[in-house]
């Protein structure tokens, strides 16, 4: 195989990185903002001010979409400078990917969780948000942990 087409690979594998942890955090925003809108729907039902905070936890999970991108830019470099180990790149890409976007989505999930709490009752605001930051921290260990196994 020409280098060319086993640079294109191991590209194809970073741009699978940024795509998957995209589709999670898609996945986690669009969860969350549903909750979040129902909780604004309570609050003003309620008569209550509606905390406009919950947008944290609506926008929380788009962090995982840019350790994909970071992810993707060091498949890149790597790519050209060892073609021949697309397939590696290819792979950590995918898990990679899958990875980072499973934990945008479960914290969407938790963040929706959050909106629901916060706005009902108006409190525990930096609890959810350290619950939040532990879900993120999986997508985190992720990136690193999978840039440190490929240089």
């Amino acid at each position: 195989m020409d280098t060319a087409t086993m640079t294109a690979l191991a590209k194809m594998g970073g741009a699978m990185a940024l795509g998957f942890a995209a589709i999670g955090s898609a996945l986690g925003t669009g969860t969350a903002g549903m909750a979040g809108i129902g909780a604004w729907k309570k609050c003003y039902a309620q008569g209550k001010a509606a905390p406009f905070i919950l947008l944290v936890f609506i926008g929380a999970p788009l962090s995982q979409t840019i350790y994909g991108m970071l992810l993707m830019t060091t498949i890149g470099k790597l790519a050209v400078a060892n073609a021949a180990m697309w397939p590696a790149m290819i792979g950590a890409g995918i898990i990679g990917g899958i990875a980072m976007g499973m934990s945008a989505w479960y914290q969407g999930k938790a963040g929706a969780a959050g909106c629901d709490a916060l706005g009902e009752t108006g409190q525990g605001f930096g609890n959810y948000l350290t619950a939040l930051g532990v879900i993120e921290t999986v997508a985190l260990f992720v990136m690193i942990f999978i840039q440190g196994a490929l240089k």
